[in-house]
């Protein structure tokens, strides 16, 4: 697919998605959407991409929201099949095989605060501003944000966000879990790039395997959890990787993983 609202870039390993629509605060529209979509699917299927970065262009936005023209002309039947079009993406993202990491520029509000949290980590310039401010158009958040928001910073948090749409700063979303720190804005890209790097270092076969842990863990109760936990931890001991990471620790050496 050839990309108009999006940029993709691999760097050593790690696939750099940019939402690129900065005069629209990088709203996401439909075909923003379907180009994510197949960017993300790009990224998962790349053998040479360890992890994903996302982001948005310029210095006002990570994303916006969703495109409050498109939802103008929603009627019932098209809004659910608009809430279940983002839904997809954000859950290809939240269930990728591959650590995602949000770097969250600027204004982050709506669909765009549904979207960080579908990352696995987050990181948010001090700028940063976030919010589910939907029940101002008379909806409600329809990409997830009912479900994951409550989930990380608990259902009191999340319903006074959600009820009073109110926007909220970088320390405060910091201070309630739903992001992981927060830096100045020159140096957002590149904490992201180091926290993918030493992600990037271990092995590719144990990282799946942890992020399917905690995305079927959480899911279940904690004695299923544990089972699915002892299925992957086998499943690693199985695998070259993981005799390649054991001899290199007792021969003091760097691993060199190849995700078998």
């Amino acid at each position: 697919m050839e990309y108009q609202n999006i940029l993709y870039e691999v760097r050593d390993g790690v696939a750099v998605i940019t939402v690129n629509r900065p005069d629209k605060l990088n709203a996401l529209n439909a075909q923003t959407l379907d180009e994510l979509e197949d960017a993300f699917k790009r990224a998962f299927s790349d053998e040479s991409v360890l992890a994903v970065i996302l982001t948005g262009a310029g210095e006002k936005a990570f994303v916006a929201g969703a495109d409050i023209g498109e939802i103008a002309e929603l009627d019932g039947m098209r809004g659910k099949a608009f809430a279940l079009r983002g839904q997809r993406l954000l859950s290809l993202i939240e269930n990728g095989q591959k650590p995602v990491i949000a770097a969250v520029n600027g204004y982050a509000l709506g669909g765009g605060t549904e979207i960080a949290m579908a990352c696995h980590i987050r990181v948010a310039s001090k700028n940063a501003k976030f919010g589910q401010p939907e029940v101002k158009l008379g909806v409600i958040p329809g990409y997830g944000g009912t479900q994951r928001l409550p989930r990380l910073v608990g259902r009191g948090i999340a319903l006074e966000w959600i009820l009073s749409g109110d926007m909220v700063d970088a320390e405060r979303a910091y201070q309630v879990g739903l992001v992981n720190r927060v830096v100045e804005p020159e140096n957002l890209l590149d904490e992201a790039e180091k926290i993918a790097k030493r992600i990037c270092a271990n092995g590719p076969f144990a990282l799946r395997a942890a992020l399917e842990a905690v995305n079927r863990g959480l899911a279940v109760p904690l004695e299923e959890g544990l089972r699915i936990e002892a299925d992957l931890f086998g499943a690693c001991c199985a695998t070259e990787d993981k005799n390649e990471g054991t001899s290199a620790f007792l021969q003091k050496r760097k691993p060199q993983f190849k995700g078998k």
